[in-house]
């Protein structure tokens, strides 16, 4: 998994490098398929923003929370993603079985 962290009006120190790396790293193991994660971290008065776009064989999902504290909005974002992905994976494994949304 490639993870790509960037701040945005602020400075991304390597803590919160590694504090968002540890927390993307669990998407990894609901797919085989190598991902990509572009995350930004930003201050929006008065509360902290992360935000994270995933792309993966040609879907890309995308979440954003907001916290008091930086480490909170990314564990915010980090669940959102993980129901995400969960949800995605969920609606192929119900298309392969035929069971898709046009299915009665």
């Amino acid at each position: 998994m490639r993870i790509e962290t960037y701040g945005q009006s602020m400075e991304v120190t390597p803590a919160l490098r590694d504090y968002v790396e540890t927390k993307l790293k669990r998407l990894e193991r609901h797919f085989d398929q190598p991902l990509e994660c572009r995350t930004q971290l930003g201050f929006s008065k008065p509360d902290y923003v992360a935000e994270a776009t995933i792309n993966f064989s040609g879907r890309t999902l995308h979440a954003d929370a907001g916290a008091e504290t930086m480490y909170a909005a990314i564990d915010i974002l980090a669940d959102k993603l993980d129901r995400l992905v969960l949800k995605h994976k969920r609606k192929q494994i119900d298309r392969q079985r035929g069971r898709g949304e046009n299915a009665d």
